[in-house]
């Protein structure tokens, strides 16, 4: 069994956007260490959540949409971790 600094990102998972959800935004790229992707989804998802906070208390929808994205942002790392960590089992 492989150790967890052993794990990789594949670089499979793409975060979509568009009407038919069919434009690639952007791609997690192979070979970033799986802790690392995971400690950066964990940053990301703290950043999210205040962008949240203050959209909703200050009235500014443009700070959700950035919410937003960053949320799906970490989703694809850990998405994409998970397949490396699997992937390496």
């Amino acid at each position: 069994m492989a150790t967890e600094e052993s794990n990789f990102t594949v670089g499979r998972t793409i975060f979509y956007q568009g009407e038919n959800q069919n434009h690639p935004l952007f791609r997690i790229e192979p070979r970033i260490p799986c802790q690392s992707a995971r400690e950066q989804a964990s940053e990301l998802m703290g950043y999210a959540r205040d962008l949240s906070i203050d959209g909703l208390m200050e009235d500014k929808p443009q700070l959700l949409w950035a919410s937003h994205y960053l949320c799906a942002l970490a989703k694809a790392l850990l998405d994409d971790a998970e397949l490396g960590m699997m992937k390496s089992s």
